[in-house]
C-alpha cells in the first residue's frame, strides 16, 4: 500500500508539473509592432516598409475577465510548425483562463476545407477568430464576413493582404529567405567558394509566406557578395511524399551542379532521402526556411546545416494573448502588424538556443481544444 500511495504520489506530482510547464508565464517576447497608415491591401513585410514601426517586446496578457471563446483556423496539422502552434496557444489558453479550439483544414491544398471552418466559426458565434489563411487573397471574403457579424479576426503566421483584420501576427517573411539565404552565402564563403548553385523547396504556391520565402532568397542572390544561382524552384504541398518527389526531379537535373537546397518545414527534412539516395549528401548542404523540433533534432545530427526562425510557439503566444487584450478592451491603439523578430539556428549556438520560443517541448501531443469550464 505504501509503494502504491508513494507510485500515485509521484504521478501526481509529475501531472503538476507538467500542467505548471504549460501554464507558466512566457517572458516579453522582442516584437516590431506597426501602425497605420500604410498601404493598403499590404503584405506584412509591405506594412514593415510603408508604416510607423515601433520595437518593443510583447508581454503576458492579464488573466480574462471572462471565458471568451476563440476559434483557429489553421491549414493543417501535418508537420511539426503547426504542433508548435497548438502548443502557444493551448498553453496560453490554459493560462489566461479563456476557451480555444484548433480547427484545421487538410492542407493547402484544401481552400474549400478552411472556408467551411470560417462558416462555421461564425455560426458558432466565437467572441474571436484566429486564421492562419492558406491563400494571400482567396480567404478574404470570409474575413470580410466574419467582421460584419460582429467577430473580429486576427492572422496568424500565414500572410493576407485583406484590410479586415483587426490584427496579424506574423513574422516578415521576406526576411525567412533573406536570413536562410545569407547563411548559405556566409557558410559558402567559409568553405571557399566563390559561386554557389542553389534550388528552392519553398513549399505551396500562392501561400504568403512561400513567396517571402523565394522573393527573400532571390534578394539575397542579388545582393551577395559571391554569385548565387538559383537553378530551380519547385513548389507544392509540404507533405512529405510530394517533397522527395520535387527532391529526386531537382537533382537528377542539377544534382552534380547543386551546392545548397534551401526548403520550407516539411520540404528540407524530405531532401535528405532523396540526396543521401543519390549519393549527395556530403556535398549539398540543406537550409532550412523554418524551425521546428524535428528541424532541430536534424541540426543536431548535422543533416540539416541550418535553420531560420520564426519562432511559431511565440506568434501563436503573441495571437492569442492579442485576441484576448483585444476582448478586453485594454489596447489603446491597436497596431495593424506585430511582427516576431527572427531568429537563426545552426552549429554555433545549438547548445544554448531558446528552444522554447520556437518549437512545442519533447513529447508534446497536439490538444485541439481547452475549456477552462470542463476542468
Amino acid at each position: 500500500m505504501k509503494k502504491l500511495i508513494l507510485s500515485l504520489s509521484l504521478l501526481a506530482a509529475c501531472c503538476a508539473s507538467a500542467l505548471a510547464q504549460q501554464t507558466a508565464r512566457f517572458a516579453p517576447i522582442p516584437v516590431q509592432s506597426i501602425f497605420r497608415p500604410l498601404q493598403p491591401n499590404g503584405t506584412a513585410d509591405d506594412a514593415l516598409a510603408s508604416g510607423r514601426v515601433v520595437p518593443g517586446h510583447y508581454a503576458p496578457a492579464a488573466h480574462a475577465s471572462k471565458r471568451w471563446r476563440i476559434a483557429f483556423l489553421f491549414p493543417h496539422l501535418k508537420d511539426p510548425y503547426w504542433s508548435g502552434c497548438a502548443y502557444g496557444v493551448i498553453s496560453e489558453a490554459r493560462r489566461l483562463g479563456v476557451v480555444a479550439d484548433i480547427l484545421p483544414a487538410t492542407g493547402y491544398d484544401d481552400l474549400q476545407g478552411q472556408l467551411q471552418k470560417m462558416d462555421e466559426a461564425i455560426a458558432a458565434r466565437y467572441d474571436a477568430i484566429v486564421i492562419s489563411p492558406i491563400s494571400m487573397t482567396a480567404n478574404n471574403h470570409s474575413i470580410a464576413r466574419a467582421r460584419a457579424a460582429g467577430i473580429p479576426v486576427l492572422e496568424l503566421a500565414n500572410d493576407s493582404r485583406s484590410d479586415d483584420l483587426n490584427l496579424k501576427v506574423t513574422t516578415s517573411l521576406r526576411a525567412m529567405g533573406l536570413e536562410a539565404t545569407r547563411w548559405a552565402i556566409r557558410d559558402a564563403q567559409q568553405r571557399g567558394l566563390k559561386s554557389i548553385n542553389i534550388a528552392l523547396l519553398p513549399g505551396p504556391m500562392g501561400a504568403g509566406w512561400v513567396k517571402g520565402e523565394v522573393d527573400g532568397t532571390r534578394i539575397a542572390a542579388q545582393e551577395a557578395p559571391i554569385g548565387v544561382n538559383i537553378l530551380d524552384i519547385r513548389y507544392g504541398d509540404s507533405e512529405r511524399g510530394l517533397q522527395a518527389q520535387l527532391t529526386g526531379r531537382i537533382l537528377a537535373r542539377h544534382g552534380h551542379r547543386l551546392h545548397y537546397i534551401l526548403g520550407c518545414t516539411g520540404c528540407a527534412p524530405a531532401a535528405l532521402g532523396p540526396l543521401k539516395a543519390a549519393g549527395l549528401d556530403e556535398r549539398v548542404r540543406v537550409v532550412a526556411y523554418d524551425l521546428t523540433s524535428e528541424i532541430a533534432h536534424l541540426v543536431r545530427s548535422k543533416d540539416i546545416a541550418a535553420a531560420a526562425d520564426t519562432k511559431g510557439v511565440s506568434q501563436a503566444r503573441v495571437a492569442i494573448n492579442a485576441a484576448v487584450n483585444l476582448l478586453e478592451g485594454r489596447s489603446k491603439e491597436l497596431p495593424h502588424t506585430i511582427l516576431i523578430r527572427l531568429g537563426m539556428l545552426d552549429q554555433q549556438n545549438l547548445a544554448n538556443y531558446p528552444f522554447d520560443t520556437s518549437v512545442a517541448p519533447e513529447g508534446y501531443k497536439v490538444v485541439l481544444s481547452h475549456d477552462p469550464g470542463k476542468e
